[in-house]
């Protein structure tokens, strides 16, 4: 029965497949891998997001790797199922009428989480209502706030008009929806017969909502001026409230998320410290991330699996056994993903990549803090490395925001630096990144690459991904990094800070990191994989049962049970 239902789980991008275009990266991915293992737990879920017509965007780079964006086409009646309801919000004293699609998400038991698309593109409303919904982090600060009016608002709205009216917790998944809480609010004082919001009022929403930040970073903690906020919304009496709705002179959704949730959480034990000191007023515990093991596990792996595992899908502990795997089938099984990747980069880019030399793998969101041109600071070195250690080659991906100049302009510096390397060291850009490239990348790299600045990276599930197919990390000690990096074990560390060390170095400084990875990649990583391949493949099943085993979306959603839904 729908009002079985108990949680409303809220995000801005969801992840469902690489043909439905309603993600941008890892925020909308994780969605997605919560949803599909709620399905595997039997979770009493339900999912609201937003039909992004338009998708984020389709990312053509040109020859000297300048980022061209495009409208995604797709066709939604092929994926999504249309329902007759319908709700309305207001939106600068004009009624907005949304519409809603639905996508089943079905886990290994056959339980279903239904994920509930809303939609301003029907004939009642204007032709500028009508795109509300199209793109994904598209426009301006005025055409996002609308979009959040339309999620957070509208979504309570929606579920209510769907039958779910006993859902008990309400979780955000960024502050993207937190406007809910305004509609729990007016949904309360109704109920209660109040003619203003009292303590009693915002205590009962604190019990029914819960928040997960997922980044330090500014730009991630959206912002919008009173004066925009009062034109939208016409509610003047919410602002005056301002220890809930209002900080600095802004709406800033952040804060009315923590301001209204009873459980907070960050995406790491580093990042809750991290938000711990941003939002001192605040209790904010640490759920760290996961990923979805039977979405992520490459086709060779899981025929593996299915032999020396049975039951991994549902029992994604039980991956803790892959150490009793024999090392030829884990290698067998590696290079048939890698060569399936090479395949594909040589048949699409025409690149040139040989699958048995030693391959590095970057994918990221395109951001300067991530530094994915770190890895090119020292072009001659690399040169060196390449004729007196070893051979290697490296894949890149990853989009840059179409606001995002610096972002562009990395991805241009990476394009720049494969030139110059081009007679020593093969290097090929993957253009418009999603999750069919994703599943290639992390299962058919030797390693994986990860350099952002510390403390920005809240956790990263991408290293968590090549885990699942034993690939190792190279990465700096950030994040989820911190956690899952045991030295020579499951992978290698970038120790970007020594310990007591007093000097503050210039984040745009990347020479002290760029030698320490230099020195990995020379002194360790390529002498194990060219000349110590039984304890490279020690390290292989090691990522398996000791990361794998425990870095998954199974994992932590029993821990979002615990300290979050049902207490």
């Amino acid at each position: 029965m729908l009002d079985d239902r108990r949680i409303a789980y809220y995000s801005m991008e969801i992840g469902l497949s690489s043909e439905i275009p309603t993600y941008s990266g890892g925020l909308g991915v994780l969605a997605g891998d919560t949803i599909r293992s709620a399905a595997d737990l039997k979770l009493p879920m339900v999912v609201v997001t937003l039909l992004h017509r338009k998708g984020y965007f389709y990312q053509k780079l040109d020859e000297q790797g300048w980022q061209q964006e495009e409208p995604v086409r797709w066709v939604v009646e092929d994926y999504l199922e249309p329902l007759p309801a319908r709700t309305t919000v207001e939106i600068c004293g004009r009624t907005v009428h949304l519409g809603v699609w639905k996508r089943d998400v079905v886990g290994e038991s056959g339980h279903v989480v239904p994920v509930y698309l809303l939609t301003a593109d029907l004939p009642e409303n204007t032709e500028w209502d009508r795109a509300l919904t199209d793109y994904l982090y598209g426009g301006d600060k005025f055409y996002r706030f609308c979009q959040e009016v339309i999620l957070g608002i509208g979504g309570v709205r929606m579920l209510r008009e769907l039958g779910y009216q006993s859902i008990e917790r309400f979780h955000m998944n960024e502050g993207h929806a937190a406007l809910l809480s305004m509609e729990l609010l007016d949904e309360f004082m109704k109920q209660e017969g109040l003619k203003s919001i009292t303590l009693e009022a915002i205590e009962a929403v604190r019990q029914k909502c819960v928040f997960t930040t997922h980044t330090p970073v500014p730009a991630g903690h959206d912002q919008f001026p009173l004066d925009m906020v009062q034109s939208v919304l016409g509610r003047k009496e919410l602002l005056e409230i301002k220890e809930i709705f209002q900080w600095d002179d802004c709406l800033n959704m952040t804060y009315l998320a923590l301001n209204l949730s009873h459980y907070v959480n960050g995406v790491a034990k580093k990042h809750a410290e991290v938000s711990s000191h941003l939002f001192a007023r605040y209790t904010i515990d640490s759920i760290t991330n996961g990923v979805h093991a039977a979405t992520f596990v490459s086709e060779p792996f899981s025929e593996l699996f299915d032999q020396f595992i049975p039951g991994w899908r549902s029992d994604n502990t039980s991956l803790r056994y892959a150490e009793s795997i024999p090392k030829l089938e884990i290698w067998q099984a590696h290079h048939a993903a890698k060569d399936a990747l090479v395949q594909y980069v040589n048949r699409t880019y025409n690149a040139g990549m040989d699958v048995d030399v030693f391959t590095i793998g970057f994918a990221r969101r395109a951001a300067s803090y991530k530094r994915a041109d770190l890895f090119f600071y020292d072009i001659d070195r690399l040169r060196r490395i390449a004729k007196e250690v070893g051979l290697f080659q490296v894949i890149y991906s990853g989009k840059a925001h179409p606001h995002d100049q610096g972002g562009k302009e990395l991805i241009h510096r990476i394009f720049e630096a494969a030139g110059k390397l081009k007679n020593d060291v093969r290097v090929v850009y993957l253009q418009n990144y999603d999750m069919h490239i994703a599943r290639m990348l992390v299962s058919g790299v030797d390693i994986w690459l990860n350099t952002p600045q510390p403390p920005l990276e809240a956790s990263g599930t991408s290293g968590m991904k090549a885990a699942l197919n034993g690939i190792p990390s190279l990465s700096v000690l950030d994040g989820w990094w911190i956690e899952g990096c045991i030295e020579g074990v499951t992978g290698w560390a970038i120790d970007s800070f020594q310990k007591n060390e007093s000097v503050v170095r210039d984040p745009r400084d990347y020479s002290h990191d760029a030698s320490l990875l230099y020195d990995k990649l020379e002194k360790v990583t390529l002498q194990l994989f060219y000349q110590d391949r039984e304890k490279y493949l020690n390290i292989m099943r090691h990522c398996i049962a000791i990361n794998g085993s425990f870095f998954n979306t199974e994992r932590m959603m029993h821990e979002y049970v615990l300290k979050a839904y049902f207490l």
